[in-house]
């Protein structure tokens, strides 16, 4: 084949044309069902036992758009696409911003062995030591005082042991106060005075400009190891609960199903509402799951159970959607449930 200049130059351009749309990134993210993996290799407790079921983690895939990624997105069913800005808090990087939900990932699953442990009646000592500072609001107070990973131990001199303690204590004050604020950096001691402020979007409300997540020592027996890599957020909570518990009891709850589903979980075992639930729905389909907990939030319009219910009639899903408002709704839900056939 001979070659022109002309087809050279149209051929650079092509190639051109064709990176640019496959690698530039647009202020767009994206949104699409993710995975829905076997948490039996994620949660490994000590001397567990087995079951024939299975529970499992369902994520939210997420990317920020190229060009041709924006347009399939705009064809395929059950993909979002949200401004950057709407996604990524205003003044946090994409890097900051997920190294905050791994840090909320870890919560996550504390709150789920204090869960577990407590309903199987297990071993399980509970030390508080201050809150971690999960991000920094740029140009609110704390910025450039406070980092992420900074642990909060005193706030005038009063020790803080939860985050609900920091939040009271600076309800309490006025914008134009100054607090003293003790915290531990890279394992040194410091102090910083860090005045208040009203948050732009909520005038009614002050702060110097953090989000927290209490920081507890939680000390189980049987011990427990968590693989969970780079998943964030807080939504396999419940899940992660339900797989502990399993392991450490005897009895086979999963009664040889395979078992999906979402869900903030706190200290009580109430489980909470989450992003995605419809993506989450699709992902756990195409795995040929059986049974999938939603948060119900208390049967309110809109809620995750009814969302998922109507995405699972959509896709004419054979699952069963199961709407859980705590932990003990999902378990007594499986407590009473037939072996599987």
């Amino acid at each position: 084949m001979k070659f022109t200049k002309r087809k050279i130059v149209l051929y650079v351009l092509i190639l051109i044309i064709a990176y640019f749309l496959s690698t530039y990134q647009l202020p767009y993210y994206i949104q699409k069902p993710g995975r829905t993996e076997p948490l039996n290799p994620v949660v490994d407790v000590m001397d567990g036992y087995d079951s024939e079921g299975e529970m499992h983690l369902v994520t939210v895939s997420g990317l920020q758009a190229t060009p041709i990624q924006y347009v399939l997105a705009k064809i395929m069913p059950h993909n979002e696409i949200s401004p950057l800005s709407e996604v990524f808090p205003e003044g946090i990087s994409q890097d900051d911003y997920m190294h905050a939900q791994l840090q909320v990932m870890e919560s996550s699953q504390e709150a789920s062995l204090v869960v577990a442990y407590e309903a199987a009646k297990k071993d399980i000592q509970i030390d508080y030591v201050g809150v971690y500072v999960v991000s920094v609001v740029e140009n609110m107070p704390a910025d450039g005082k406070l980092e992420t990973g900074d642990r909060i131990t005193k706030i005038d001199d009063t020790e803080i042991k939860e985050a609900n303690d920091l939040i009271e204590l600076v309800e309490g004050k006025e914008a134009g106060e100054t607090i003293t604020v003790e915290f531990i950096r890279n394992e040194k001691a410091e102090s910083a005075e860090i005045g208040l402020k009203q948050f732009e979007e909520n005038l009614d409300k002050v702060g110097i400009g953090i989000s927290l997540v209490t920081d507890r020592e939680v000390t189980v027996n049987p011990e427990v190891d968590f693989s969970s890599g780079n998943i964030g957020g807080p939504s396999a909570g419940l899940m992660f609960s339900l797989e502990i518990y399993d392991q450490l009891t005897a009895t086979d709850i999963t009664k040889g199903y395979q078992i999906a589903g979402t869900g903030e979980i706190d200290y009580e075992g109430n489980v909470f509402r989450i992003g995605g639930i419809d993506k989450k729905i699709v992902s756990a389909d195409r795995k040929g799951i059986d049974i999938f907990f939603a948060p119900n939030e208390g049967g309110k319009e809109g809620s995750n159970y009814k969302v998922a219910k109507q995405v699972a009639e959509e896709i004419e899903s054979d699952m069963e959607i199961v709407p859980v408002d705590t932990f003990s709704d999902a378990l007594d839900y499986l407590e009473e449930l037939s072996e599987k056939q």
